[in-house]
């Protein structure tokens, strides 16, 4: 009897700890959708250095100088799809001002990733990430994972879970990430 409610136990509470970031769920982000991490004191981003599709090699280090949006994701998820179009719509808004996007895909297959970036428009970098190096150096706990870079290459914000990228809380900080001056 004891074997058993342990079972139970262990069983209810590995469901509990499940990452529900990446879910089957219908309805597309809403602008406070996800969970929001402060960043607490800003800290040196982990430097990577991953591919593009086209095979040209991409350093975090050479966007200093830029506001960065490093967006941990993959074509199987859902949530990671929705949130799609508002990125592509912010990249246009802000990419001449200063701003990049690193798509990182930890999806094994790049022709799936091909297809994805073909289908929703994407101009932005999309990077491969398929054993996971910078998913690690980040801790992501699930799919999408955005962290928020200033020009420093200090992280100012995490997203877990999908958000709308044209939301004015998002719009707000990258308007002040963008006004800093560097010291």
């Amino acid at each position: 009897m004891r074997r058993f409610r342990l079972s139970h136990l262990l069983l209810l509470l590995s469901l509990w700890l499940l990452p529900a970031a990446c879910s089957d769920s219908p309805t597309p982000p809403a602008p406070a959708a996800g969970v929001a991490r402060d960043a607490g004191a800003p800290r040196q981003a982990p430097e990577f250095t991953l591919t593009t599709l086209d095979g040209t090699p991409m350093r975090l280090r050479d966007l200093r100088g830029k506001v960065v949006f490093v967006n941990l994701w993959a074509t199987w998820c859902p949530p990671c799809r929705e949130e799609l179009p508002t990125m592509v719509r912010f990249y246009e808004r802000f990419k001449e001002r200063g701003v990049e996007i690193l798509a990182i895909s930890e999806d094994t297959d790049p022709e799936a990733v091909r297809r994805m970036v073909a289908t929703q428009g994407i101009t932005f970098p999309v990077l491969l990430d398929e054993n996971k190096r910078v998913f690690n150096l980040y801790r992501a706990t699930g799919v999408p994972e955005t962290h928020l870079l200033d020009k420093d290459g200090r992280v100012r914000g995490s997203q877990l879970g999908p958000f709308d990228w044209d939301s004015p809380a998002v719009i707000s900080k990258v308007e002040e990430l963008l006004q800093a001056t560097t010291p």
